[in-house]
């Protein structure tokens, strides 16, 4: 994804750097967005309900849906890949019966790279119309020139007909922003899309991952006891060659295994490697905690932590509403999921240096048996409110400031 969005805007700025005089006019000293890249749990359950309802799964062959997806959701979508792939900010604006991209990128010398392009529905079709970089305009067939440019550069032209192929209708809604998609269901566009996802290396790695984890526990009874500290250090130890791919992989490993979810779902040739024998691993003495450090960690390596974080918030709020009750302790072992996830991307010797030697669940996640847990709805609303409030976003700080005090993060 970053190499193709780095590929895109090449394009787009070739025309720009032959006209040096006109870069200037491209560029602004302020951004046009500041906001931050945290997705909401909102976001997160608008997207869960929009996958339940259209389960890929669950779709005949040939089969015509319409799917509305909220103007909110692809915006904070917007600004999600903007900030993971392109370190800056993204935003989409409605515009009555229009819609607008908005980028703000960060480029040397404190300027900014300000892009914005209404788009809007023509015969079912979503169309660019006068696009601009700062000062400078660009039309509209440029800029769709660039992203078929440059999709066919980065071989994604079959998985970019194909979609297109199946999308028969697009229309903005002018009241509420909604983007309407209404295609027709080819399974073909499912295997597209985990062959897009799922590179050759990543699926090796897996396979080695998922071996070696599978021989960590072979020889434990099942349902023994065994620490995640122990497991991740065993796991980790030798990954001195590529640690980033094999962490990431050994932590999806891990997800799957924790959340009794069949990684075959994700790499279906994952169906004959070897299995893990089911043991009990646990951090600070519970297995539910591993559990959220894990797939926290797996997330976070995997999509990015604001989506870990926002997943995390999330399922809390709705334990809260029915479930086993909102926890400020899983919510702790998610936050510092997220940070190991987050640290093995952005620093990898950091800590596999701070690995070295003995690795115990304390170095993971620091003592939070004190925090509430088990709040039922009524009762965490009376304490807290909602995650917005003063009383909710003072226990996040004090989760934050707890981890903090760990090497392992620093």
């Amino acid at each position: 994804m970053r190499r193709f969005l780095t590929w895109l805007a090449i394009v787009l700025l070739l025309p720009i750097i032959a006209a040096a005089p006109l870069l200037y006019l491209a560029t602004d000293s302020q951004a046009l967005l500041e906001r931050s890249e945290v997705i909401s749990p909102k976001s997160i359950l608008q997207a869960k309900r929009l996958f339940d309802a259209n389960d890929p799964r669950r779709q005949r062959r040939g089969e015509v849906r319409t799917v509305a997806i909220p103007a909110a959701l692809i915006d904070e979508g917007v600004n999600y890949v903007a900030g993971r792939y392109l370190h800056g900010r993204g935003e989409f604006a409605q515009l009555e019966s229009t819609g607008e991209i908005r980028l703000s990128i960060p480029l040397p010398g404190k300027r900014f790279l300000n892009f914005r392009a209404p788009i809007q529905s023509v015969s079912g079709k979503l169309q660019i119309s006068q696009a601009s970089l700062g000062a400078l305009p660009l039309p509209g067939a440029l800029v769709e020139f660039a992203i078929t440019t440059a999709v066919a550069a980065f071989g994604f032209g079959k998985e970019w007909e194909l979609a297109t192929q199946a999308i028969q209708k697009v229309a903005i809604d002018p009241v509420s922003g909604a983007v309407a998609v209404t295609y027709v269901w080819q399974p073909s566009i499912l295997e597209q899309a985990r062959a897009v996802a799922m590179q050759e290396e990543d699926i090796k790695y897996l396979q080695a991952a998922q071996s070696a984890l599978a021989g960590l526990v072979a020889h434990r009874a099942p349902g023994s006891t065994i620490t995640l500290s122990e497991v991740i250090k065993a796991a980790l130890s030798g990954a001195a060659s590529d640690p980033i791919k094999q962490g990431r992989a050994t932590l999806l490993v891990l997800a799957s295994h924790l959340a009794q979810k069949d990684l075959a779902a994700v790499v279906p040739a994952a169906r004959s490697w070897p299995r893990m024998r089911w043991v009990n691993i646990t951090l600070a003495g519970r297995h539910d905690l591993a559990q959220h450090f894990v797939v926290s960690a797996a997330l976070a390596a995997w999509a990015g932590e604001p989506v870990a974080d926002a997943i995390g918030v999330y399922k809390e709020l709705e334990d809260a509403r029915g479930g086993s009750g909102f926890s400020f302790i899983d919510l702790a072992a998610d936050r510092a999921g997220t940070r190991f996830g987050e640290t093995l991307i952005k620093n990898p010797a950091q800590l596999l240096g701070a690995m070295q030697g003995t690795l115990v669940d304390a170095q993971l996640l620091p003592a939070v048996a004190d925090l509430p847990e088990s709040l039922q709805h009524a009762e965490f609303s009376r304490r807290f409110g909602n995650h917005q409030s003063a009383a909710f976003q003072a226990m996040q700080q004090e989760i934050e400031r707890r981890i903090d005090t760990l090497p392992l993060y620093r």
